[in-house]
Parts: structure tokens; C-alpha cells; sequence
């Protein structure tokens, strides 16, 4: 049994995969979730092959029971939860006056929803491991489009907004409890949910999903008097002006 362990939502590509490749490097035991079983397996496989303590649990993070059912084996599995990543997302770009109901709920539920009940579900053994050893972590993937609404990313922004929020409102309403809050906005980094956009940016010339999980391992070695709200991740030469950023 791993001394901490950490949970790991979007965990299948990306930047989920790139932050649990270096948690399990750095010694937590893994739960790795993603929507698509096949594609989950594959990417615990690759952790595993590397050496480190991995589990895969799929989990559709619009459904309530899913999530319930995933932090369960998490805690069946582990016993623990030192670090929580809300990473699981969705973008779907659509004119503001053209928007699908659909996809609106899709966006609202998996971008916010999911992430406001993964944390309610989560804290109780987050506040245990704080007690222990006075720095538990959530880490909630936002975007600097939830810093500088976007265009055609409307609903998108409007989500990533409210993690933000929500990241200011958990560490506000757990203070004093060991547990640490982080907001993380990057602009465009090198994942597949960026392939709509890399016909116009190279994926060169994007952020690296690495440049993310450097980012969780120095919040992590930070001392419990140090609380970083959030991180924004640009680009050179990017603003948040910068239209269509991510």
C-alpha cells in the first residue's frame, strides 16, 4: 500500500496522463479515471509498464453514481486520498446565438458539475490526510479562457469561470484543515482536445502537458504556509487578450 495516493479525473491523455505519470513517479499509488474503458486501459498499462502503482476506473462524470462508485474503489483500493485532480473536461465551440442544449448541459455538467460533486465526495478523506500531514491537494483544471471569456467558447469560458470560483470558495471554506487549493488556467497545450484548433497553432508550438504536471509536483514540495491560488500557463508573446487562447 502506497504512503499517499492521489485521484486523477481525464486521466487517459493529456495533461490527466502527464500528472499521474509524475505523481506515480514521485511514489502515490494511482486511480486513473476516463470516460472510455478501452482508452483508460491502455494509458494504465503504459503507467504500469513504467513501474508504477496504477488502478483505472471508468466513470462517465455526468453520472452521479459513476463518481460516487469511483471515489469508493478509490478508498477500497487505497485507503487514502492525499491528492485529488479534477481534470476531466469538455470544449465544444458554437456561436453564442446557435448554441445546442446538448452540448450546453455536456459542458456545464462535466466542466463544473462533475468537479463541484468529485470534491463534495472527496473531502472527507482529503481533511483526513491535511490532519496527518498538513498538506492535502486538490488541483482543479480550469483554463485562461475562464480568466478571458472567449468567443465561440462561450459556455466553455463560462465553466472554467466557475472552477475558478469554486477552487477560491473549497480553500476559503476548508482553511485551517491542511487541505490546499489550486486553480490551473493554461492557454493551448499539446493534448487531443486541442486538435480543432491546430490547423491555425502548431502543435510545436503549444504548451506541453509536462509544463502541467511540473506545475502539480511544485505545488506539492511548496510548506503548508505556502497557498498558490491559482497558475496561469501563456504562451510567449500571449496576453490574456490573446483571442482564442484555450
Amino acid at each position: 500500500m502506497a504512503e499517499k495516493a492521489a485521484l486523477i479525473t481525464g486521466g487517459s491523455s493529456g495533461i490527466g496522463l502527464a500528472i499521474a505519470r509524475a505523481l506515480g513517479e514521485d511514489g502515490y499509488g494511482l486511480t486513473v479515471s476516463a470516460r472510455r474503458p478501452e482508452k483508460l486501459e491502455a494509458a494504465v498499462e503504459d503507467l504500469r509498464s513504467a513501474g508504477l502503482d496504477a488502478e483505472g476506473v471508468p466513470a462517465n462524470m455526468a453520472d452521479e453514481d459513476d463518481l460516487r462508485a469511483l471515489v469508493e474503489k478509490h478508498r477500497e483500493r487505497w485507503g487514502r486520498l492525499d491528492v485529488l485532480i479534477n481534470n476531466a473536461g469538455v470544449g465544444i465551440g458554437e456561436a453564442m446565438h446557435e448554441l445546442t442544449t446538448k452540448y450546453v448541459d455536456m459542458q456545464l455538467g462535466v466542466n463544473l458539475r462533475a468537479l463541484i460533486l468529485m470534491t463534495s465526495q472527496c473531502l472527507p478523506m482529503l481533511r483526513e490526510a491535511g490532519a496527518e500531514h498538513g498538506k492535502a491537494l486538490i488541483v482543479n483544471t480550469a483554463s485562461v479562457s475562464g480568466k478571458s471569456g472567449q468567443p465561440w467558447l462561450s459556455v466553455y469560458s463560462a465553466s472554467k469561470a466557475a472552477v475558478i470560483g469554486f477552487s477560491q470558495a473549497t480553500q476559503k471554506e476548508n482553511a485551517g484543515q491542511g487541505i490546499q487549493v489550486t486553480a490551473l488556467a493554461p492557454a493551448f497545450v499539446d493534448t487531443p482536445m486541442t486538435d480543432f484548433v491546430k490547423g491555425q497553432v502548431e502543435a510545436e508550438a503549444m504548451i506541453r502537458p509536462e509544463d502541467i504536471a511540473e506545475s502539480v509536483r511544485f505545488l506539492l514540495r511548496t510548506s503548508p504556509n505556502c497557498q498558490v491560488p491559482e497558475i496561469v500557463f501563456l504562451r510567449p508573446g500571449d496576453t490574456l487578450d490573446t483571442p482564442e487562447l484555450g
